[in-house]
């Protein structure tokens, strides 16, 4: 299982309604697996099999922005890692605000 949630550190609250595409890398080239929005929470589960490889998150943050009419400096936000165990889970969260953002492997 992949998931994600995102934190804009600007507001201390859930970012909602950011569009999200999860890509797996197949050797030769990323092909799209999943897109969803953040829900309330700024969460989302991806219902995709648990195989190991590639894979990367893009979080359009621009439009996220754009619909609260701030400006941002960052465009989007590609996250990629490596799933090796296919028996856990791979949370991949985002700290954001508008001029910089943070990740690492949360639980």
């Amino acid at each position: 299982m992949i998931s994600t949630h995102i934190l804009d550190t600007s507001l201390g609250m859930a970012a909602k309604d950011v569009r999200v595409v999860l890509e797996k890398h197949d050797g030769l080239a990323w092909s799209v697996l999943s897109e969803d929005k953040t829900n309330a929470d700024g969460r989302i589960v991806f219902n995709c099999p648990n195989v190991a490889g590639e894979y990367r998150l893009t979080f359009d943050i621009v439009d996220y922005y754009k619909a609260k009419g701030q400006e941002s400096f960052f465009l989007n936000t590609p996250v990629s890692f490596r799933v090796t165990d296919v028996n856990r889970k791979y949370h991949v969260p985002l700290l954001l605000n508008p001029y910089g953002y943070s990740t690492y492997r949360g639980t």
